[in-house]
């Protein structure tokens, strides 16, 4: 593997008596593009939230890019480790969770000006340049609500990007879309792949993960059931319930 960027271990998440993840661990390397897929209310998106601690894990330990936390009380060094965490991972979700009173650009410059201190210029001239990747440098000035959910969820993806994160989380980012609108932003977010950014991608996006995936992994009832190569996986699953999902989405 090549370096680590991420390493889960013995992760455990309950809502009370509901417990949503088992003893998972998982390591992604840099540049790996790791498809995480499975039935609804198996746990994933809890697992992605879990990495950048929008959900409190209940027992185990996450490691991102060398920065180490554990359960525990919530002290002032604890607090800052998570910052840290959350300024390395960005996170694209479901819904597209833009400012409707910003304009693009000023969805887009927001965090780096307001929480890493940059500079309004270095932030805008950034920005400019990950929205041509996405083509989308000609709707800079406009407001969210003038936009399509294809061209809302780049802007939420270029607004990521904007804080320069080693690596990228994604909770099925497509889901949302109209189906004619989905092929737009698998295509930004193929690009990113192929230039090396490191990716976890919460999907049901089977044709994506053929193509893209380095690794996928199947979550059933709060556990990594089965991981493998996407055609490892695809075309020959070992255990039965990822081959009924598969015989479902495929």
């Amino acid at each position: 593997m090549a370096t680590e960027l991420i390493r889960i271990e013995h992760l455990q998440k309950c809502f009370g008596p509901l417990q949503v993840l088992d003893d998972v661990s998982l390591k992604v390397g840099s540049g790996e593009v790791v498809v995480i897929f499975g039935r609804s209310g198996s746990g994933k998106s809890t697992l992605l939230r879990c990495i950048n601690f929008l959900e409190e894990p209940t027992r185990g330990s996450i490691e991102v890019d060398g920065t180490r936390i554990d359960v525990g009380h919530m002290t002032r060094t604890r607090r800052e480790k998570i910052r840290q965490i959350r300024m390395k991972a960005g996170m694209v979700f479901q819904e597209f969770n833009l400012f409707p009173h910003l304009t693009v650009m000023e969805n887009i410059i927001e965090a780096p000006v307001t929480v890493k201190g940059e500079s309004k210029k270095e932030a805008t001239e950034r920005g400019k340049e990950l929205l041509a990747k996405v083509g989308l440098s000609e709707k800079a000035d406009e407001y969210p609500i003038r936009l399509s959910g294809g061209q809302k969820q780049r802007v939420a993806i270029t607004r990521a990007l904007n804080m320069r994160p080693k690596i990228m989380l994604f909770d099925e980012p497509t889901s949302a879309l109209d189906p004619e609108l989905i092929g737009e932003v698998l295509t930004a977010m193929k690009t990113l792949a192929e230039e090396g950014m490191t990716m976890l991608v919460i999907t049901h996006e089977m044709g994506f993960a053929r193509e893209v995936a380095t690794r996928m992994c199947f979550v059933d009832e709060g556990i990594i059931l089965e991981e493998g190569g996407p055609t490892e996986l695809l075309k020959g699953a070992r255990h039965e319930r990822t081959r009924r999902f598969l015989e479902a989405v495929l």
